[in-house]
């Protein structure tokens, strides 16, 4: 699976190199005096939030990072070199926890978000450092300090506007195809998506990104099928689009499901607004979508629009209903693209 939003790393930073005693020892140069350098500091592991990744695959290959310890001071006041830094290259969206899995210690959610998670230790102070008018021949260094050594969690938290919820089969891929440039797999036989895709769509000059995460069932809250493993991916969105099936033959079973699952998973997540959508309207006659709008709006006390992905119809609509659901300062404006004007004047 090249898809990973869970993964333990063991980080350590380096530790200081110690301080040097050391005394300068030259022909015709009397009293010298101490000349011991300090050592060098050790290297930090640092997480950054880069972009082009939406997974941490790469963290299931390699699961330590060490970084460089100081070199030790020496003569001549020389110091010691230090240690390399460590960086972590994390999607964005990225939660870094702590070795009981609930402390979180950043939230990356920018690019270029830099994070400190074990800093390297100081250098010790070779005995030029203690030199005084009364104490002129230091015979004393400071040892480096320590490295902090860790186990950390990474979970990935995909960055979405709107998040896909439905039974398998719902058409959540489907309509995650026709709106974007996205491609998950589609078929003519039943399957449900194993991994979170991410496609952008656009409406009315305006594009958003849209998450599409595996099929829930009943009682995914409790471990079943794929369970709620992926449903932390829409947690961030601002709107959730609520796909109903209305060929699977009881369409008001599936979407009080998915309400309780949903409800059963996180608060926070069922309190968020929600879209809810008939699909799959191409297989049904007039009155069988009449009867099932009429329904569902009654049972569930909210507005059911319908839409078929396969055809396009309602697909605007509901793209129209989403983009109303959406902070503005989380729109991108489409750039308008300029036509060139023709010129009449020839050129080879």
């Amino acid at each position: 699976m090249k898809f990973l939003d869970l993964s333990k790393v063991y980080i350590r930073s380096g530790g200081g190199g110690a301080g040097c005693v050391s005394f300068r020892r030259e022909k015709f140069i009397e009293y010298g005096g101490p000349d011991g350098g300090d050592g060098g500091n050790g290297g930090s592991v640092i997480a950054e939030a880069v972009d082009g990744l939406n997974t941490l695959i790469d963290f299931r290959y390699q699961q330590h990072w060490f970084a460089k310890s100081g070199q030790h001071g020496m003569g001549s006041q020389k110091t010691g070199k230090s240690g390399e830094d460590v960086i972590l290259r994390v999607p964005v969206g990225t939660q870094i926890l702590d070795e009981d899995q609930e402390t979180m210690i950043a939230d990356m959610t920018e690019v270029g978000q830099r994070v400190v998670l074990a800093k390297g230790g100081n250098g010790g102070w070779g005995n030029l450092h203690f030199k005084s008018a009364t104490h002129q021949a230091p015979r004393r260094a400071n040892p480096g300090q320590e490295g902090v050594e860790r186990t950390l969690w990474l979970r990935l938290k995909l960055i979405a506007d709107a998040g896909l919820l439905g039974m398998p089969n719902a058409g959540k891929s489907t309509f995650l195809a026709a709106t974007s440039n996205a491609r998950p797999k589609i078929a003519d036989y039943p399957f449900t998506t194993l991994v979170p895709n991410l496609g952008v769509v656009g409406v009315d000059g305006v594009e958003f990104v849209v998450a599409d995460i595996p099929g829930l069932i009943e009682g995914a809250s409790e471990g079943r099928g794929l369970g709620d493993l992926f449903l932390g991916h829409v947690e961030r969105c601002n709107v959730l689009l609520h796909l109903v099936d209305g060929t699977s033959g009881d369409p008001m079973g599936d979407a009080k499901t998915i309400i309780h699952e949903i409800q059963s998973y996180a608060t926070e997540l069922a309190d968020k607004p929600r879209v809810t959508v008939l699909n799959k309207i191409d297989a049904l006659d007039d009155e069988e979508r009449a009867f099932l709008k009429d329904e569902m709006e009654a049972a569930l006390g909210t507005e059911v629009l319908m839409m078929s992905a396969v055809s396009g119809e309602g697909v605007v609509e509901v793209l129209r209903a989403l983009r109303t659901q959406i902070d503005e300062g989380r729109l991108r404006h489409k750039i308008a693209e300029e036509t060139p004007q023709e010129d009449d004047t020839w050129q080879p």
